[in-house]
């Protein structure tokens, strides 16, 4: 698919992917994987830009203890390609520890380790990124009425880059969620920030944490901090009277199944909302049953020895969160009763979740020719194409903020392996169909004056 330029042309790829995170990464290998079996004339070019310096995931919140909700087999290749080489196993051989993994007999990695995983990964795919890179337009190349082409400015300090591409692939992740109207600061943090902001502490010794929020963040962010700071209090503020455990069964499971995918985006609407509400405990503010059991035992033997550290203040809300020098003054009110109570801490923590980028944000003019359903959400087409006028002959794909067509593994790790190469099957299948129409064009054209 490539082709000799002009000096004065930008480079042209068939593939241009925002953002390198786990998605595109895992899109990137599947690239390299179709180029591996492929001529070099039916290889897919792409280009990636990373705005971060260096691959990074959820850094934040890599917890040395933490594990993953998500069987290591989900990773980024095993469920398109189990004998790939860029699979967790084979990142396991190649560290020396394959076999001390397997007898742990566990199907959920540390955290930390998984981000290693993903790190090992992206290097070998690093030909195709640019890291330290922020998109910051996308604009339409037009020829004859048609757009043909979707031109890619990227900043890196003062360097501008333009790249053309016949498809885009956009993966920008999610963006951390604060309750409206609390802002982030030195003393008020989200939970993303958690590693970051917390080895800045150490000399200040400090004397009260406030965490709120109810799901799996939440939780590991008390663990962590009543560890890591044992003079500390750490007080858990939710709504709720307890931690919920995520439903992890395995009947429950199948709705990260693939096929699971085709079923959800055939659905009406009506269905979509039930499946989402039956199943949103597999997910959303939910819990380890094991770190939940932890924490309950660590808080009643405390209570046992009379040394209380670990609190929950449960049916509550945090409100009138305002900062100072040297504190945090806030005051926690019972959702029961109204009562009201002042609670200073030194920092207080929001594990409140992530919204979806915006996807349309980065392509200007060219998302006024984006179809939008009836609730103003992103229409899109099975193969995570966006729906679009027919003079926009490029093709937009989405990786994240495609939960209203596709369920729940719009964002999440379990599905990413498959999408991607149904990503990539569209891409070819579509270049295979526009070059075989241009062909036929051509040959009528001759015919024509024959």
């Amino acid at each position: 698919m490539s082709q000799a330029l002009p000096d004065d042309v930008p480079p042209i790829h068939d593939l241009i992917g925002i953002g390198f995170g786990p998605s595109n990464v895992a899109m990137a290998i599947a690239l390299s994987e179709h180029n591996a079996r492929v001529g070099r004339q039916e290889a897919v070019t792409a280009q990636f830009f990373e705005r971060q310096p260096r691959f990074g995931w959820h850094r934040g919140m890599l917890i040395d203890d933490a594990t993953m909700q998500v069987s290591f087999l989900k990773d980024l290749v095993t469920m398109r390609n189990p004998s790939s080489e860029f699979s967790f196993l084979c990142y396991l051989q190649s560290k020396g520890r394959l076999v001390d993994f397997v007898n742990g007999k566990s199907l959920f990695p540390l955290r930390v380790e998984f981000h290693d995983y993903f790190e090992w990964a992206a290097a070998q795919v690093d030909d195709m990124v640019s890291y330290g890179h922020e998109v910051v337009s996308v604009t339409p190349f037009v020829v004859d009425g048609v757009v043909e082409y979707l031109d890619v400015t990227a900043r890196s300090g003062s360097e501008v880059v333009v790249h053309r591409a016949r498809n885009l692939v956009v993966s920008t992740g999610l963006r951390p969620q604060m309750p409206e109207g609390v802002d982030r600061t030195d003393r008020i943090w989200h939970n993303s920030d958690l590693l970051a902001r917390v080895d800045g502490l150490d000399a200040d010794e400090p004397s009260r944490f406030i965490v709120v929020g109810a799901g799996q963040s939440a939780a590991e962010n008390v663990a962590y901090l009543h560890r890591r700071f044992p003079k500390a209090e750490v007080c858990a503020v939710f709504a709720r009277y307890g931690y919920s455990p995520a439903d992890d069964s395995s009947f429950a499971n199948r709705i990260f199944d693939p096929g699971a995918v085709d079923e959800y985006f055939t659905a009406p609407d009506e269905i979509k909302r039930k499946l989402m509400s039956y199943h949103g405990n597999t997910n959303y503010a939910v819990v380890d049953i094991d770190l939940i059991d932890d924490l309950y035992r660590q808080a009643y033997q405390e209570k046992v020895l009379g040394t209380e550290r670990l609190r929950f203040l449960n049916v509550s809300r945090l409100t009138d969160v305002v900062e100072s020098p040297d504190k945090v003054r806030t005051t926690v009110e019972s959702l029961v009763t109204g009562e009201k109570t002042p609670l200073d801490a030194d920092v207080v923590v929001y594990a409140t979740g992530y919204r979806s980028a915006d996807a349309l944000g980065l392509l200007g003019a060219v998302a006024d020719q984006c179809h939008r359903d009836g609730e103003g959400r992103v229409r899109v087409e099975r193969d995570y194409r966006v729906a679009t006028d027919p003079e926009l002959r490029c093709g937009i794909y989405l990786q994240g903020g495609t939960e209203h067509t596709h369920g729940i593994t719009s964002s999440l790790l379990s599905n990413t392996a498959i999408r991607v190469g149904e990503i990539l099957d569209s891409i070819v299948q579509r270049s295979q169909e526009l070059t075989s129409g241009q062909t036929r064009d051509a040959v009528d054209e001759v015919n024509t004056h024959l």
